[in-house]
């Protein structure tokens, strides 16, 4: 799938911030860039940014909505990439200035300097069942109905989801996951680089001619990354936020 984005040098990459009063790291971050102390050229969000934001509920704006503002803001100075991840989705209600990808959009492909880039979330291909339950949760005559029940039983659905959410452990070792990327993702793809996220572990996998990154999830480390092209052929610079730097 063809999108033709234009990666830029010094843009910044954040992935799985999982944003809620239990993750309250991102907000710091945004504020930077929002006062400009920070300034990328680009800024890419790989999904999961929000623990819980979805464009036809507006119940979840509410703990987001300062982070939203200053995303907006953001958008109207630099190029802002989204692409949604299976916490944040429907966000063109809620990010009017901004290239949103949905999960049927994904890989997006794109190019920086001469490279064949792709990005995704991580989630574009799963089990049967998942796949099943992704396209029904964001079904636009799905929503309506569950957001009425959720605003006649005062919350019950989305107060249980963001009480669930809250206890989830999100950064554990993934073991075989080089063996599980080889599968999905070598010989099935053209590519000199394939990022995602979604699966916490911060980890390269060198193919043949290509590789593969699986970014660091926000959440866990408070990692970012800048994108930058070293002569050893990393594409990625890792920083690690902490306010006031």
């Amino acid at each position: 799938m063809s999108h033709k984005i234009e990666i830029k040098k010094g843009a910044f990459i954040i992935s799985d911030a999982h944003f809620s009063s239990n993750r309250p790291e991102l907000f710091s971050l945004i504020e930077e860039i929002y006062l400009e102390k920070l300034q990328p050229t680009q800024l890419i969000l790989m999904g999961d940014i929000f623990d819980a934001l979805f464009g036809s509920i507006e119940y979840t704006y509410i703990k987001n909505q300062q982070t939203i503002d200053m995303l907006n803001a953001i958008s109207q100075k630099i190029e802002v990439i989204y692409l949604e991840g299976n916490h944040d989705f429907n966000l063109k209600a809620v990010f009017h200035n901004m290239q949103i990808f949905t999960i049927a959009q994904q890989p997006v492909e794109c190019k920086y300097e001469e490279k064949k880039v792709y990005l995704a979330h991580g989630d574009f291909e799963g089990p049967l069942g998942y796949r099943i339950y992704s396209a029904f949760i964001r079904n636009p005559f799905v929503l309506p109905v569950l957001k009425m029940i959720d605003n006649l039983t005062n919350h019950s659905i989305l107060n249980y989801v963001d009480s669930h959410l809250g206890q989830k452990e999100d950064c554990n070792e993934f073991t075989g996951f080089a063996e599980f990327i080889s599968r999905r993702i070598e010989n099935r793809y053209e590519f000199d680089f394939f990022i995602e996220g979604h699966y916490h572990q911060n980890k390269q996998i060198k193919f043949e001619n290509s590789i593969y990154i699986n970014l660091a999830a926000f959440a866990c480390n408070q990692r970012y990354f800048t994108v930058e092209l070293s002569q050893d052929n990393e594409l990625l610079k890792e920083n690690i936020f902490s306010k006031g730097i």
